[in-house]
């Protein structure tokens, strides 16, 4: 097959010119690669370097004798993790949880977003962002002690409240259903303005002159939003579903930490705070290790499916 025109240039300049034509690029915008900088080195410390240690779930790992000296056992710790019966429930709390997370605070982002964008008083949609903005800075630690100020069954302001107006006291924390209410409104309250960033930067790509022609059209606020604003980030909201779905089987240790507690266990015993008893306080590292490789296994199957699905329905995908 021929090649275009462009190749063939490029093909026929020579090797030293090329790389002075990259040495110079790189300098005139020196400022942008010192900006990745940080992030490049983020990833490859923690992110990558570690990955080393995946090792230690194929071994009879030693603190003592270290990665390089302790026994291959192949793949022993996970046939003692699947015999495990902990190991099903751990898996499905965070399956469920995470499962009812997606379906309850994916949508709240895009309806923030959606709101914001049709506030026409510049002002009063600063100090909205804002306010939605402040939750996700709060460390969980403190939303768990609020949370436990406000529903706890003994002088809990809902409680309180409740029983005043003379009905019984509500078992908010106590009680495996009421709890996962519980969960799933503080993840909404604390994700859900800091996920409205990125809907409302695809939102200010939407060519405005659409809406122009839909006003001449006739076309109202609710019609606009249906066939021009949810189009125009179809393809931000795919690929940000991918990413949730490539974190289905990954949840954060201190929410359900905080938040868990003896009574709702069923419930609240997830993989991290799993990892965390058993890798930490059992000191069973090469046990702990398999469990975080089966997790980011299952994450990336479910990465790779939900991209050939958005790619067969025609979205872009991640790659």
């Amino acid at each position: 097959m021929d090649r275009s025109f462009a190749e063939r240039r490029t093909q026929s300049i020579p090797r030293p010119v090329k790389q002075k034509r990259m040495a110079r690029g790189f300098w005139k915008d020196y400022q942008l690669y010192l900006l990745l900088f940080l992030p490049i080195a983020y990833f490859i410390i923690f992110k990558y370097v570690p990955m080393y240690g995946a090792a230690i779930a194929f071994q009879d790992y030693s603190i003592f004798r270290g990665v390089s000296g302790s026994e291959w056992i192949g793949f022993e710790n996970f046939r003692e993790l699947f015999a495990m019966s902990q190991f099903y429930t751990v898996v499905r709390n965070t399956l469920l949880l995470n499962l009812l997370d997606l379906i309850v605070s994916f949508p709240a982002p895009i309806i923030l977003a959606l709101l914001l964008h049709e506030l026409s008083t510049v002002w009063f949609k600063k100090i909205s962002q804002t306010i939605l903005y402040l939750p996700h800075f709060i460390s969980w630690i403190i939303i768990g002690g609020l949370v436990y100020q406000i529903f706890s069954n003994n002088g809990g302001l809902v409680n309180n409240l409740i029983t005043s107006l003379g009905f019984e006291s509500v078992p908010f924390l106590t009680e495996k259903n009421h709890w996962l209410l519980v969960y799933l409104g503080t993840g909404v309250w604390q994700s859900a303005g800091w996920g409205t960033i990125i809907y409302l930067a695809a939102l200010t790509g939407i060519n405005k002159e659409l809406y122009e022609a839909a006003e001449v059209d006739g076309a109202g606020r609710w019609r606009k939003m249906w066939n021009i604003t949810l189009p125009g980030i179809r393809p931000t909201i795919v690929v940000m579903l991918i990413m949730a779905l490539g974190k289905i089987m990954t949840i954060g240790f201190e929410r359900p930490f905080v938040m868990g507690n003896t009574l709702v266990m069923d419930y609240a015993e997830v993989i991290s705070t799993f990892v965390y008893k058993v890798g930490l306080q059992s000191a069973q590292f090469s046990l702990a290790t398999a469990m975080g490789l089966f997790q980011a296994l299952v994450g990336l199957i479910f990465v790779i499916g939900s991209n050939a699905i958005a790619k067969r329905m025609g979205e872009q995908g991640l790659w």
